[in-house]
């Protein structure tokens, strides 16, 4: 099979109203329509599960009947980019996010996002972690010019809706009671064999995003503190640390 062959295969099977391609026959060498469209529904469902297996708590927020239908709409334009399932459905947050039957949940993009983060992080590379001790041994003079490495793991997610909360509530059954509105910041990390999801202390918010962006210690406390007065440097710093939230130092420093 060439590779013209090949991308016009593929592209019959996302797509329900491209016809047979030329050249795709059975093994007795006759085209088969009704054959080829089995075959794209068992893709279709397979990437539809592979989703629902990826985003139980997104699929529960609205339901299995409507997570299938929203899925199979998000897989008729979204190929697999790799052979490996779990990887599959990175962008389907952004996809969630624009889908109109679904804007009345505003909350649920972030959600899915989260669900992503923690699906990466399951399968991250393992890589020590950071430690109080490493801390303390940094000479006091370069703490405010350091730049940690986060976690292969880990990843910071700011949703203007309570969105770790209502993850951690359907971690439960029954679901739990999500009793805050507020907007939250959410750490999700792998320090050992678990994956953790941490809603963040409000203070320590903009903190944690601007270590993840490569600001300095000194340059992230002086953006959290100038953002809320509440800020404390040396909490916010061990508790994070605690969490697994960075990569411990190497050879090359």
């Amino acid at each position: 099979m060439g590779a013209a062959t090949l991308d016009l295969f593929a592209a019959a099977l996302f797509d329900a109203e491209k016809p047979l391609p030329a050249g795709i026959t059975t093994a007795r060498g006759e085209a088969d329509a009704a054959r080829f469209a089995v075959y794209r529904n068992n893709v279709h469902v397979g990437l539809t599960n592979a989703l629902a297996q990826r985003f139980p708590v997104t699929g529960r927020l609205v339901g299995d009947a409507f997570f299938r239908g929203m899925a199979r709409v998000y897989v008729q334009d979204h190929k697999p980019a790799s052979p490996l399932m779990f990887e599959y459905g990175d962008d389907f947050p952004d996809f969630v996010a624009g889908f109109a039957p679904a804007q009345g949940l505003v909350y649920l993009a972030d959600v899915a996002r989260i669900e992503a983060a923690w699906s990466r992080a399951y399968h991250a590379e393992d890589v020590a972690v950071l430690t109080i001790a490493d801390l303390a041994a940094l000479a006091p003079e370069r703490l405010a010019g350091t730049r940690l490495a986060r976690h292969p793991s880990a990843a910071v997610l700011a949703s203007p809706h309570p969105a770790g909360s209502i993850w951690a509530a359907h971690q439960t059954d029954p679901v739990g009671v999500v009793a805050t509105r507020r907007a939250e910041t959410v750490l999700v990390a792998r320090p050992d064999a678990a994956v953790n999801v941490h809603v963040l202390p409000e203070a320590d918010a903009a903190f944690a995003a601007a270590l993840f962006h490569r600001w300095t210690l000194g340059e992230a406390a002086e953006l959290a503190l100038a953002e809320n007065r509440d800020f404390d440097f040396g909490a916010a710093l061990v508790g994070l640390v605690t969490l697994g939230a960075f990569a411990a130092p190497t050879d090359e420093g």
